[in-house]
């Protein structure tokens, strides 16, 4: 809680912040002086809201949602000698990691990955796939589930959604602002709004909207090698740099679906400014060289 709290009194004061600057310029009365009654406070709080609304709700959802889409089965009572090992894996891990037992769940799927998810860090997902218990070695897969983990306990998942909320927020802000200012400069809308800034907002937010996604994939791909770090602590550096090893081997299996690539071990091949997770070989060279 005291993660959103303090993102949350850092979004509202650069909303302050920017809203005092552009006063201090004289920016407002220039837009007022040529006929733009364009109120920005009022502006950076409801993109504000926008923004930071559909961020949370995803957050709050992010359980049910991937359970549901990825047909996770959660293990309440281990039915197995493997499901019972990895309970008691994820158990040691999160008390090491000085967080409460998440929920733990296998998932069918040929490619070999994981992921971890929920709106708070003690009350967690991880997730392995079958493809992933039956191509890689116990030591791999208790690297890979300290991965995860590492993920809750560093409560990426909360850090995620508020970034997104905070670039959202200038999304819709810029966006409306030069909206706002073709329509009455250049197409001179006295009241209201005409089709050109709807139009013109949409396409700024297009394109803002590329930009942010950029800001957000690079802390995606920072804390995949603070949570590589958090899993050699929690399972032995040589066991995570097998695993990592096994699935560079294996990239040429399905991948999981788009919108739960952000949450896997492995994301497969991307652009590199809008990959969620680095190159596995980086990741792989970065554990090395902390080795040393």
């Amino acid at each position: 809680m005291m993660r959103i709290g303090l993102f949350l009194g850092t979004n509202l004061a650069i909303i302050a912040l920017i809203s005092l600057t552009f006063r201090l310029l004289g920016f407002e009365g220039l837009l007022q002086s040529n006929g733009v009654d364009l109120n920005l406070t009022a502006l950076l709080v409801y993109s504000a809201v926008i923004g930071f609304a559909g961020s949370f709700i995803s957050l709050l959802l992010s359980k049910s949602m991937t359970k549901a889409s990825m047909g996770v089965t959660i293990i309440d009572q281990p039915r197995n000698e493997t499901e019972r090992w990895i309970m008691a894996t994820v158990k040691s891990q999160a008390d090491r990691a000085g967080i409460a037992m998440p929920e733990v769940g296998i998932f069918d799927h040929p490619s070999p990955n994981a992921f971890a998810t929920g709106w708070n860090k003690n009350a967690a997902l991880v997730a392995v796939s079958t493809g992933l218990l039956g191509s890689m070695e116990r030591g791999e897969v208790e690297a890979v589930l300290a991965h995860e983990v590492s993920h809750a306990a560093n409560g990426d998942m909360v850090t995620l959604a508020l970034i997104q909320g905070v670039v959202n927020t200038f999304v819709i802000f810029l966006s409306r602002v030069v909206g706002f200012l073709v329509d009455r400069l250049v197409f001179k809308v006295q009241r209201g709004h005409g089709p050109a800034f709807w139009i013109v907002s949409m396409i700024a937010e297009f394109v803002f909207g590329i930009l942010a996604t950029t800001i957000v994939m690079w802390f995606s791909r920072w804390r995949e090698y603070r949570a590589d770090e958090g899993g050699a602590e929690l399972a032995g550096r040589k066991n995570m740099i097998n695993a990592l090893k096994r699935l560079q081997a294996s990239q040429g299996k399905p991948a999981l679906p788009d919108e739960m690539a952000a949450l896997a071990i492995n994301a497969g091949r991307m652009q590199a400014f809008f990959a969620s997770h680095p190159p596995l070989e980086k990741r792989i060279e970065a554990l090395q060289q902390n080795a040393r």
